[in-house]
């Protein structure tokens, strides 16, 4: 028999982001990838608002970043 590991926790914290205002539009981006101060949607070019989202900790390593992980 073979025991089910239990699933890696990765870390979240509480992320500023910026995300479309079209109704019919998903798209997000965090603050931190961002070259504008005020950015367009890159899917609709709709406006974008600020909001906070509890996302995946990310870490810089070289010129890529990788989640963090316990």
């Amino acid at each position: 028999m073979y025991r089910r590991q239990a699933p890696e926790i990765i870390p979240e914290e509480n992320t500023a982001i910026w995300s479309c205002t079209n109704e019919g539009c998903n798209g997000w981006m965090r603050t931190d990838f961002t070259f504008l101060s005020e950015p367009a949607c890159p899917l609709c070019q709709a406006t974008m608002g600020q909001e906070m989202r509890m996302l995946p900790i990310l870490n810089r390593t070289g010129n890529s970043f990788v989640a963090q992980r316990s």
